[in-house]
């Protein structure tokens, strides 16, 4: 079996190098192409480009990199057509994994169409679900809500298979010892606090400020508080020159193993929405959250949806973790906050209760990548017998 995958992101490189070894596992003989990371190029792909190109987040850095976008469109669409294989699999972004998928189908239809980590219609633009079904023959989903959501927008068929951080070794050492009896932080240990500002250089540009105010203002109302800040390592230089204006300087560390012993640590943590907040949850570590906006997603807010941000949120089902956005990113109110996430106080009971409930709702029994290799053959299978749908 020959199959494409089109990924343009990091995060969805992992789930591309997990999806191609549980296809192995089904078809010893598989063949890959298209576009992927470093993680899906050590399973043998190669990669038509540096998947960093598209990297890029807010409406502002699409247009300004639009004719390149175009041009990479293009190539990866031609690319998917002449190789023909049995099945492509889309993976994340949206924005230029759909437009190849499209194009796909309109030249070679009886190609199978997976489409791995659907958009978040759940969040905005829900009439994207239904658009799917004519391109998409089947989406793998990484949040259990997501199925039922699919179907009731009209979208296509979905299944949950798990989410890839549940295969995390370190977040899964950090899982076990959450769902444990621990007791609670015994107040005569100083507290650490977590600083999570992104991943990306907008995020972090436009809320280091904040959180460097709302730490200094945490270490007033706790004095012995200790922070750690996580720094993605291509971004710790302009971490490094914002935290040294800061009158109160968080220990920065980088590399993955460094981050989960820091998650390990923490009684409790200030971050930029987004996985991270999920990540957070799996590992018990109550939260508060913040997010901006840049300029021209700003103004294109009144298409957001979705009743939360948060990804934990959407799992509990309720307002489980608070967030702040814009305006509401007040270093006086988040200090406020943390003050009582770090101390065992009901605010932070009710999180620590929370997250065993999300941890239950996304327990899978088998791997996320075998899972969805499953659904890959089958869709493959259901395509070649002549049904467009499983």
């Amino acid at each position: 079996m020959k199959v494409a995958f089109i990924v343009g992101e990091e995060s969805g490189d992992r789930i591309g190098a997990d999806l191609i070894r549980g296809l192995r596992r089904l078809d010893p003989d598989l063949e890959v192409t298209g576009l992927g990371g470093p993680a899906m190029q050590d399973e043998g792909l190669t990669s038509l480009f540096d998947i960093g190109e598209l990297s890029i987040i807010g409406v502002g850095a699409i247009i300004a990199r639009l004719p390149q976008l175009l041009r990479r469109l293009a190539q990866a669409t031609r690319h998917v057509i002449a190789e023909r294989p049995d099945a492509l699999v889309i993976i994340d972004s949206p924005t230029f994994s759909h437009r190849v998928a499209k194009r796909v189908r309109q030249a070679a239809p009886e190609i199978a169409i997976v489409n791995y980590v659907p958009p978040t219609v759940w969040a905005w633009r829900p009439e994207r679900a239904a658009a799917m079904r004519p391109y998409v023959d089947h989406a793998v989903c990484v949040f259990p809500f997501e199925p039922a959501l699919m179907a009731k927008l009209g979208g296509p068929p979905s299944t949950y298979v798990g989410h890839p951080l549940m295969s995390e070794p370190h977040l899964a050492d950090l899982m076990a010892r959450a769902g444990r009896d621990v007791p609670p932080r015994h107040p005569a240990t100083p507290p650490t606090l977590l600083i999570l500002p992104g991943s990306r250089r907008g995020e972090i540009a436009r809320l280091l400020a904040d959180f460097g105010a709302t730490l200094a203002l945490v270490k007033q109302r706790v004095p012995d508080v200790e922070a750690v800040l996580p720094a993605v390592e291509r971004l710790r230089p302009a971490i490094e020159a914002e935290v040294a204006n800061w009158p109160v300087k968080p220990r920065l560390v980088s590399g993955a193993e460094a981050k989960w012993q820091a998650f390990g640590e923490a009684d409790a943590a200030l971050a930029a929405s987004g996985t991270v907040s999920l990540e957070l949850a799996l590992a018990g570590v109550p939260m508060a959250l913040a997010y901006k906006l840049d300029p021209i997603g700003y103004r294109l807010r009144h298409l957001i949806s979705g009743w939360t941000a948060a990804l934990p949120n959407y799992i509990a089902g309720h307002p489980l973790v608070p967030e702040h956005f814009h305006e509401f990113v007040r270093p006086e109110h988040l200090a406020r906050r943390l003050e009582r996430l770090l101390a065992d106080t009901p605010e932070r009971r009710a999180q620590i209760e929370g997250f065993a409930g999300i941890r239950r709702a996304m327990a899978v029994e088998h791997r996320p990548g075998d899972l969805a290799a499953a659904v890959v053959l089958k869709t493959v299978k259901d395509r070649r017998a002549g049904r467009s749908r499983i």
